[in-house]
């Protein structure tokens, strides 16, 4: 492991057209706030600084405040602050929680635009984009609406149907539309500025991330896996300016009109947020951000793995090469998706635990939420959150393992010895056992410097068994009448692991780590340590304070009511989180009109600049055809190759984005917005009509 003098860690910034959810908790907030909390105890407060802030720009935010009849600019001031609040209500403690619309973030976006300006790194380009006569501006993808060419909802964006969710681009509209004047668009050239992502793929990008050249960490399967198949496929330059009012404004003259791309502006937010801090207490930012001996750690979910570990390392080796120094990530530990109840979590479906809501309903539970999401945080694949095992977790492992075996040492301790340490001896076996806690702390700070945090909930749950079972196999309260110096060291014993986990908890379960260490009066200097170095934490004649319940069982009239709140949004959005209802009926002669074949996709590729869509080349018997098709966010190009899939031959060609499609792709759409492919079940001829 790399030697470094600090660190520097960041959590997404969360887009501030809504609360937080618990996905975004245990996606991003909730690992970097754990792993923050080691890094200070372990190397010190002052070598770390734990950043985070509102994503404030961007065309939904504008959508929404026009939406509500009010500025973008009180739309993010009314989310940044329930936002913020809830993170300090739910114990996420960040350094500083900044907000991209500040003024020194629009400075420092802005300086970093320049210089790549200044020294031609950009690229200018022409293309068409929808433009509504009416307002008299370009429209971004969020400002288009149509009908959706899978599922004809009529109301789709021009980047996703919220109907059947699937990703889309504002060329795939059927009628598309203007979503500000409900005018039909035209097409008009404008010019943006380019990062060549395709020449620093073949300068750097490749032996940084495919060959690790210059990384001191391996990264997680799946942010490797994404990666990878983003560079197979060949970067291609993305652009960094909008046309839109609502962001941060080019430094450049004659540009009125345009701001910097949101996805460009947002990671710098990162920086801005690290130099706020630094003015507030008085230190120098440059550290964190351009030292070769800082680690640099992004907490992200997987939808953000492009962006960090491509396009932002992208701008800031740009701005090293040309004198700014600044340092690359040392990891980018993205975790997947969590589920709720079985489906997809869903904003827009309100399928999904608002943390300010959760921080009314369970005021007092924000470890038991710290907890589930914990056992279930989907480090490595997709997990689930259900209400009920939330229940199950804090009833049968929070109150009946944790809660349960620490009270039960300081109602036995004041009980028979008036809360006192007695000064009696251990046995060997009882010292062994606090080796044995002790050699704990060695495996949680792996755990932590490899990002396992699952894994360290695992081990601290594991020295509380190992204590109730230690209280099981000795009964103290049977020895006290017949040995009450048993009794004694077993108690003294006891309230040593106690002590021990008030320790190992302070990263995990920040609020009954400070109950606990209360409780038993823990010395301060074990305070701002991560381990203790003595098995023997607590001497002879310690004093303890009251037993004070760590946790409470959940109601079960509260989990029904949570369950009922769920129902409801089910039923308010019954269009959306249901199958799609019939669509209206046809003849017999309409229906025979329709030529669907079985084909083989024998190439498949990502279109240029088109996130989402994929150009298939299809085999399908008589010929080869070119489909376009907006499955890029569902499928690899890579697991495409050499399926049979059902294609609808006799659809009328149409141009997208420069590329004529010769039919249509046929997928099944889930409920959840997923995709399948439609394929027939057994192995067919290429060109075999489906009938």
């Amino acid at each position: 492991m790399a030697d470094y003098k600090r660190y520097t860690v960041t959590a997404a910034l969360p887009y501030t057209n809504g609360p937080v959810h618990i996905g975004q908790l245990a996606g991003a907030y909730l690992p970097a706030d754990i792993y923050a909390r080691y890094l200070r105890l372990r190397y010190g407060k002052e070598n770390v600084v734990f950043v985070c802030g509102s994503d404030e720009h961007g065309v939904p935010i504008t959508l929404k405040a026009r939406k509500e009849g009010i500025s973008p600019q009180q739309l993010v001031d009314k989310y940044h602050q329930i936002i913020k609040q809830s993170f300090e209500d739910f114990g996420i403690d960040f350094d500083i929680y900044h907000r991209t619309s500040a003024p020194l973030h629009h400075e420092t976006a802005a300086h970093f635009f320049k210089v790549m300006y200044d020294n031609n790194i950009f690229e200018l380009q022409e293309s068409e984009q929808y433009f509504d006569e009416v307002e008299q501006q370009f429209l971004a993808d969020r400002y288009i609406v149509g009908t959706c060419p899978h599922c004809h909802n009529e109301n789709a964006y021009g980047d996703q149907c919220e109907k059947c969710g699937t990703s889309l681009s504002p060329f795939d509209l059927i009628n598309p539309r203007s979503a500000i004047s409900g005018n039909t668009p035209v097409l008009k050239k404008t010019k943006h500025w380019y990062i060549p992502l395709d020449k620093m793929q073949k300068e750097w990008i490749n032996d940084w991330i495919l060959d690790g050249k210059g990384r001191a960490e391996t990264w997680k399967n799946h942010v490797m896996g994404q990666c990878k198949s983003w560079l197979e496929q060949g970067l291609q330059p993305r652009a960094v300016t909008r046309d839109l009012s609502w962001g941060v404004n080019l430094p450049i003259p004659h540009t009125e009109g345009k701001v910097l791309y949101v996805w460009f502006d947002a990671p710098i937010g990162y920086i801005s947020a690290t130099k706020a801090w630094a003015e507030e207490n008085n230190k120098d930012w440059r550290p964190f951000w351009q030292s070769n001996d800082t680690k640099l750690v992004h907490f992200i979910g997987k939808d953000n793995i492009v962006f960090h570990c491509i396009i932002f390392p992208a701008m800031l080796k740009a701005m090293a090469n040309l004198g700014e120094p600044y340092i690359l990530p040392t990891n980018i530990p993205a975790n997947q998706f969590m589920n709720m109840e079985g489906q997809k979590m869903s904003t827009s479906r309100n399928w999904t635990v608002w943390l300010n809501e959760y921080l009314v309903d369970f005021p007092q539970q924000q470890d038991s939420l710290r907890y589930a999401l914990l056992m279930n945080m989907p480090e490595n694949k997709d997990s689930d959150f259900s209400w009920r095992d939330f229940q199950f977790k804090n009833d049968s492992e929070l109150v009946a393992n944790l809660g349960n075996f620490v009270n039960r040492v300081m109602v036995l301790q004041h009980k028979y010895f008036e809360g006192i340490l007695q000064d009696v001896p251990y046995t060997e076996e009882q010292l062994q056992l606090l080796e044995n806690v002790k050699e704990t702390y060695w495996r949680l700070a792996e755990n932590y410097e490899n990002y396992n945090f699952k894994l360290a909930m695992q081990e601290v749950m594991a020295v509380s068994s190992w204590g109730n079972k230690f209280l099981a196999d000795n009964e103290p309260w049977k020895t006290i009448k017949t040995n009450p110096q048993a009794t004694a060291a077993v108690l003294n014993t006891a309230l040593q692991i106690v002590a021990h986990l008030a320790i190992m908890l302070k990263p995990l379960l920040p609020q009954t780590a400070t109950k606990m260490a209360a409780q038993i009066h823990l010395p301060e200097k074990y305070t701002p340590h991560f381990q203790a170095n003595e098995s023997i934490i607590l001497k002879a004649h310690h004093s303890i304070g009251e037993a004070v319940l760590l946790f409470q069982k959940i109601d079960e009239k509260e989990i029904e009511r949570q369950l009922e709140k769920l129902e409801k949004s089910k039923q308010t959005n019954a269009p959306i989180s249901a199958l799609a209802a019939a669509k209206p009926e046809v003849d017999y002669d309409t229906f025979a009109k329709i030529d669907m074949r079985v084909g083989t996709i024998v190439a498949a590729e990502k279109v240029a600049k088109a996130d989402k869509l994929l150009k298939l080349s299809i085999d399908v018997g008589f010929e080869k055809r070119t489909i376009v098709s907006g499955i890029a966010q569902h499928f690899s190009p890579e697991e495409l190759l050499n399926k049979q899939v059902v294609v609808l031959v006799n659809l009328a060609p149409r141009k997208l984005r420069g590329i004529v499609s010769e039919g249509m792709l046929l997928t099944a759409e889930n409920p959840d917005g997923s995709l399948q492919l439609i394929a027939p079940p057994q192995l067919a001829e290429n060109g075999a009509t489906i009938a």
